[in-house]
């Protein structure tokens, strides 16, 4: 990340705090890093996002149903899932400090510090043969890659590394009065395992056909040993997941148009195309025989969002090994039973929220009639999703006009979310809205008492016009919908 970006990323992370959106958790005790809380107006943020991707699962698709499964689940559940013996990733030790690394993220680093000094070739050339060892999982040649390229440790300096094992993930903990094995129990790595083992359940009782889905959202905990860029990789995050099921040898096509929609919602919500674009999978997990990443363009490169990934039958037939317990589905169009085939899409809540908040910032210069210059932070957050969806002022606290602006707000806080001030100068006002990113205000002045009309004033172009206090609503809704 070159200075100018680190800048920028930097800035954001201090507007999250200083209006509301993320605070670092438990900051009194100085903190506890990589967990992060949402504020006031990141909350509202979160659950919009949340409740849109909600929406346009299950709402607008007639054939995927809604699921929220425990976050305790039988401990079988991870050891046939493959987390137990394979949920892990590789990592070294420094012996001279003690400071553990994520051998990805280690690599990465110096490569970003060779382009920072121009040397931008070496560096991806580095992070190509890192990946091709990786997917080898030739640790020995990854140990070399990193004493050959002198790659230091941040804290001692030295180059004193241990060789590279595997680290598992997941958090432990125990159920009951007695910590013996048999009681011990795993904090969710993941929440499509609560849909799988449900499969039946929800596909009978739901009365659903193939081709149909299961959606979910919810929390999941990773013990990441480097967890760094501020909420895009925590110990504790939000995941929005939909498993597709389909009848096998129909996965890849189901699996292509996923990637299509997927990437349309991204867009619907204001992220720019040329800011987003898939990155095919070089080694594909032990359960797919597709997959591909949703990576937007931080100010720290592209990362991954979302994941789609076509899951063949593994994890139905994984549970029907382990449980005894029969996962198949009966299709009457073709008369046989069979364990159907999987297409995930699987976003991160956290990631998007980050992803938002990186494309709507924007700091302005304003050249006024007068000649001077004036200056505003905005974020141009979509309306469907932002956190205050009008703002009402009255332009002064006497005169009945805050009667008038209550009268309005009592109207619309039913609908939306509406937020009241009168403290302050009307630009004090607009200022403080746009940088939470609230797209329309209205100013109650006193020429409202004479015609009923209000001036409404539009976030990003600034534009202000007058309308009846009548059409307020109606004009909010037909933004926001």
């Amino acid at each position: 990340m070159s200075k100018k970006q680190e800048n920028t990323f930097q800035t954001i992370i201090s507007h999250a705090k200083e209006y509301g959106f993320v605070f670092p958790s438990s900051e009194i005790y100085d903190g506890l890093s990589a967990v992060y809380d949402y504020g006031p107006y990141g909350s509202e943020l979160k659950k919009n996002i949340r409740d849109y991707w909600w929406k346009s699962m299950t709402q607008m698709h007639d054939n995927i149903v809604g699921l929220d499964a425990a976050i305790f689940m039988h401990p079988t559940t991870w050891k046939a899932s493959g987390h137990v013996d394979s949920f892990s990733d590789p990592m070294i030790d420094n012996k001279d400090s003690n400071k553990r690394y994520r051998v990805d993220h280690l690599i990465e680093g110096f490569a970003d510090k060779l382009t920072e000094k121009g040397e931008k070739e070496r560096a991806d050339k580095l992070v190509e043969e890192m990946n091709q060892l990786l997917a080898k999982e030739d640790f020995a040649s990854l140990k070399d890659l990193i004493v050959t390229n002198n790659i230091k440790c941040e804290v001692s300096g030295t180059t004193n590394w241990t060789d590279i094992r595997q680290f598992n993930l997941m958090f432990k903990t125990e159920i009951g009065s007695v910590a013996d094995a048999t009681n011990t129990l795993y904090l969710r790595p993941e929440t499509a395992q609560g849909i799988f083992v449900n499969f039946l359940n929800v596909q009978k009782s739901a009365r659903m056909k193939i081709p149909f889905g299961i959606a979910q959202t919810g929390k999941a905990f990773r013990n990441e040993i480097v967890a760094r860029q501020f909420i895009f990789r925590m110990r504790e995050f939000e995941q929005m997941e939909m498993q597709f099921f389909v009848r096998p040898g129909t996965e890849l096509e189901w699996f292509e148009k996923w990637k299509t929609e997927r990437l349309a919602w991204h867009q619907s919500l204001g992220i720019p195309a040329e800011k987003e674009h898939f990155l095919p999978h070089i080694k594909l997990a032990h359960y797919a025989n597709a997959a591909v990443d949703i990576e937007y363009e931080f100010s720290f490169g592209f990362k991954e969002l979302e994941g789609i990934h076509s899951r063949t039958d593994f994890d139905l037939k994984r549970h029907q090994e382990f449980s005894g317990k029969k996962m198949m589905y009966f299709d009457p169009e073709i008369n046989q039973s069979y364990i159907p085939y999987v297409i995930e899409t699987s976003i991160g809540l956290d990631r998007m929220f980050l992803a938002i908040l990186s494309n709507a910032y924007e700091e302005q210069t304003i050249n006024k009639e007068d000649g001077s210059t004036d200056s505003r932070v905005v974020l141009h957050i979509s309306p469907k999703i932002s956190p205050i969806k009008l703002a009402i002022f009255p332009l002064t606290k006497k005169d009945g006009l805050p009667e008038i602006a209550k009268g309005i707000l009592d109207d619309c806080k039913r609908s939306f979310r509406c937020y009241y001030e009168e403290k302050d100068a009307i630009g004090k006002r607009y200022r403080r809205q746009d940088a939470i990113g609230t797209p329309f205000c209205i100013t109650i002045d006193h020429q409202t008492k004479e015609d009923n009309m209000v001036t409404i004033r539009h976030r990003d172009s600034m534009t202000q016009e007058r309308i009846a206090i009548a059409d307020i609503k109606k004009i909010i809704l037909a933004e926001i919908i």
